[in-house]
C-alpha cells in the first residue's frame, strides 16, 4: 500500500513541476558534469519523423511507440561522476591539437588531423554513444545521426529529498519523451592538413494536445535547441580526440559570450532577396554553412572558392499527400546560395533559381529562405 501511495505521488508531482526549455548558460564548472542518457540503438528502431510534425496537429497524432520498440533500461549514460562512459573515453594514444574557432555566435573545432581521420573518429564517437548514422555524404563532409530518445529527469533542486524516494519507487520517466539527433560537418583546411568540425543538435519533443479532454493526445513537435547539451557534446568530442580536460573547458567557456553577426536582408537583382553581412567572405561562408545546419537544409554540393552552396529544399506550399507518402524528397527543388565579398569587411549572400524560370513564386520563396537564415543570427 505504501509503495502504491509513493507511485501515485510520483505522477502527481510530475504534473506539478515545470520542465521548460530554458537552458542555463554553460560554465567551465558545468562541462563534464551534465547527465546525458540516450537509449542505445540496440533497442531503438528508426525514429523517422514525418515532415509535417513541426506543426502539431491533433488530427495526426504520432506516438513514440510507433518508432521505438522493446523499450528497456538499456541506455548510454554519462554520469556526473564520470566524464564519459567506458565506450566514450579517448581512443587516441597521444595528445591531439584541437582548437576552438569562432565567428559571431557560432563556434567550431579545428583538429590537427586530416579529414579522413576526423571523419572516422566522428562516426565512432556518436556510434559509441548509441547513435546510428542515418545520412553520410563524405563528398560534402556531412553526416547525420538518427533520432535517439533523451531521458530528462526531475532536477535535484526542484524536488530535493523526495526525488530520491521517487526514483526508488518507480522506474518510469517523469516527463514526456525528447528525441535528439546531430548533424556533423567536417571540412578540410590548410591544404587538407587540418579539419574543421561543426556539431548541430536538433531535438523534438512529445507534447500533449487538448489536455484533460476526451480527445487528449500527444504529438511530436520541434523543441528549442538545448545549447548546453550541444556544448557538452562538443566538449566531450574534444576530450575524445585527446584534448586535456582543463584546456578544453577553458577554450569552450571562452567562446560562450560572443557578439552576434550583423546581417541585413535587402532587395537584390530581379527582385530576389539578398543578405548583407559585415564580415569577410570566409567568415560569411562559415556563418551560412552554420545557418543551413541549424535549419536542417540538405546541401547537395558546395564550393568554397566559388562561394556557392547548392541546396535541396521542399517548400511548405508543395507539402501535401505526395510528401506524406513519399517524403520531402519527392517535392524538393534545387537552388544556389552564393557568398560574394564586395569590400574588405562586407559580403553579400544572393539566391539563384537554377531552373531560371524566375517566377514571382520563387522570388517570394527567396525572401522566406534568406529570412530564415537571417533569423538564425538574432
Amino acid at each position: 500500500m505504501r509503495r502504491i501511495t509513493i507511485v501515485l505521488l510520483a505522477f502527481s508531482l510530475a504534473g506539478c513541476f515545470s520542465f521548460g526549455n530554458k537552458d542555463k548558460q554553460t560554465t567551465k564548472q558545468d562541462l563534464g558534469k551534465k547527465d546525458i542518457q540516450y537509449y542505445s540503438n540496440k533497442t531503438v528502431t528508426s525514429l523517422k519523423i514525418p515532415p509535417d510534425l513541426t506543426k502539431p496537429n491533433s488530427q495526426n497524432a504520432f506516438k513514440l511507440s510507433e518508432y521505438v520498440s522493446n523499450i528497456e533500461e538499456d541506455t548510454i549514460s554519462f554520469s556526473k561522476n564520470e566524464l564519459v562512459n567506458k565506450k566514450a573515453t579517448s581512443i587516441l594514444n597521444g595528445f591531439t591539437n584541437v582548437a576552438i574557432k569562432k565567428s559571431g555566435q557560432i563556434r567550431w573545432l579545428v583538429v590537427d588531423k586530416k579529414v579522413d581521420s576526423v571523419w572516422g573518429l566522428a562516426r565512432s564517437f556518436f556510434k559509441s554513444h548509441g547513435f546510428a548514422i542515418k545520412k553520410s555524404d563524405k563528398k560534402i563532409g556531412v553526416m547525420e545521426t538518427d533520432f535517439l530518445e533523451n531521458r530528462p529527469e526531475i532536477p535535484d533542486q526542484s524536488v530535493g529529498l523526495i526525488r530520491s524516494m521517487l526514483k526508488k519507487a518507480v522506474s518510469a520517466r517523469y516527463a514526456l519523451p525528447i528525441i535528439d539527433k546531430y548533424r556533423i560537418r567536417v571540412e578540410p583546411i590548410d591544404d587538407g592538413n587540418k579539419t574543421e568540425v561543426h556539431f548541430t543538435l536538433n531535438s523534438m519533443e512529445e507534447v500533449i494536445t487538448k489536455a484533460g479532454g476526451e480527445d487528449e493526445n500527444t504529438v511530436w513537435q520541434v523543441r528549442p535547441k538545448d545549447d548546453s547539451l550541444e556544448t557538452e557534446m562538443l566538449y566531450r568530442f574534444m576530450v575524445y580526440l585527446g584534448s586535456d580536460h582543463a584546456v578544453a573547458r577553458e577554450q569552450i567557456t571562452a567562446t560562450i559570450q560572443q557578439k552576434k553577426s550583423s546581417v541585413e536582408i535587402v532587395k537584390g537583382i530581379g527582385g530576389y532577396a539578398k543578405l548583407k553581412f559585415s564580415l569577410g567572405q570566409y567568415d560569411t561562408w562559415e556563418n551560412i554553412g552554420w545557418a543551413l545546419d541549424q535549419l536542417g537544409i540538405d546541401t547537395e554540393d558546395k564550393d568554397v572558392k566559388e562561394g556557392s552552396f547548392y541546396i535541396n529544399i521542399a517548400q511548405d506550399k508543395d507539402k501535401g499527400v505526395l510528401s506524406r507518402i513519399f517524403g520531402d524528397n519527392a517535392i524538393r527543388k534545387s537552388y544556389q546560395v552564393i557568398v560574394k565579398q564586395i569590400s574588405s569587411n562586407a559580403t553579400e549572400v544572393t539566391f539563384n533559381d537554377l531552373s531560371e524560370k524566375n517566377s514571382q513564386e520563387t522570388i517570394d520563396f527567396s525572401y522566406k529562405l534568406l529570412g530564415d537564415i537571417a533569423e538564425q543570427f538574432k
